[in-house]
């Protein structure tokens, strides 16, 4: 079982969704405080991935895996007829289109996902092949150097362009609490590598999902726009839009989720 922890008890407003938080590599549960600060109106869960936070002791096997102790956790806590959100970043957004597509997360009853800055997957044998040697390489660095010194190259990477000096350096900062060993076996079973394309597979769902990315971030902001989903980009935010514009971030999901309770 992953560990978690409720915001806005669950046993009030108990005709409103849970909204179920899954956070990024690096990250963990607290990552998300300022957004559920903003969402007083909806009980929160905001779960710990393996090898993160208070989950760090918990091993992933593969993405099943993974998607199999985050809907355990999910079951045990929010129970199987409540109406479940799911909001993901990044890993957290791309573990919860591996659960929709492969339906893992089917005996919970997720009425909507909010997807962050995830990754639908290569197409590609040979892209891959290249991902997953080049986490690898990552990996390695994280198992043998000292953390703060590959986390310093890991966010010069391009995805993080939008970030300055002092950005970068809080990030370093918040993320060199991690376990570089634990870090390193994450990131190689759930590498970009080692998923499937995922973008027909949960829009054949029908379920409802909206994607959200930072206007800076030109290479998701192209892979929302090409999606064929509903998506939000968010101004003055690069990849973290969460943690850049908590606030906006907060006001799509309520307006949204506003939407959405029309519709049921």
């Amino acid at each position: 079982m992953l560990h978690i922890n409720q915001f806005h008890e669950l046993d009030t407003n108990r005709d409103r969704p849970v909204l179920v938080f899954l956070h990024g590599l690096l990250g963990n549960g607290s990552d998300w405080q300022e957004v559920i600060h903003r969402l007083d109106e909806y009980p929160c869960v905001v779960v710990d991935l393996p090898c993160h936070g208070n989950s760090c002791n918990q091993h992933p096997v593969s993405f099943t895996h993974t998607c199999q102790l985050i809907f355990n956790t999910i079951l045990s806590q929010v129970g199987s007829n409540r109406s479940i959100i799911i909001v993901g970043y990044s890993l957290g957004a791309r573990l919860a289109m591996f659960g929709l597509a492969n339906g893992i997360f089917d005996r919970l009853n997720i009425t909507g996902y909010f997807l962050e800055g995830g990754g639908f997957g290569l197409k590609d044998d040979n892209e891959r092949q290249q991902r997953l040697i080049n986490d690898r390489r990552w990996a390695e660095r994280f198992k043998c150097e000292p953390i703060e010194q590959v986390l310093s190259d890991w966010y010069q990477q391009a995805v993080f362009s939008s970030l300055n000096r002092e950005q970068r350096d809080e990030l370093i900062g918040r993320r060199a609490h991690n376990k570089g060993s634990a870090i390193a076996e994450m990131l190689v079973t759930t590498s970009l590598g080692n998923q499937s394309y995922l973008l027909d597979e949960i829009v054949r769902t029908g379920k409802p999902i909206h994607y959200i990315c930072g206007e800076k971030d030109m290479k998701f902001f192209e892979l929302a726009k090409q999606s064929r989903l509903s998506f939000t980009s968010i101004k003055e935010a690069g990849h973290n839009v969460h943690k850049e514009q908590p606030e906006e971030f907060a006001q799509v999901i309520r307006t949204k989720l506003i939407q959405l309770e029309q519709t049921l």
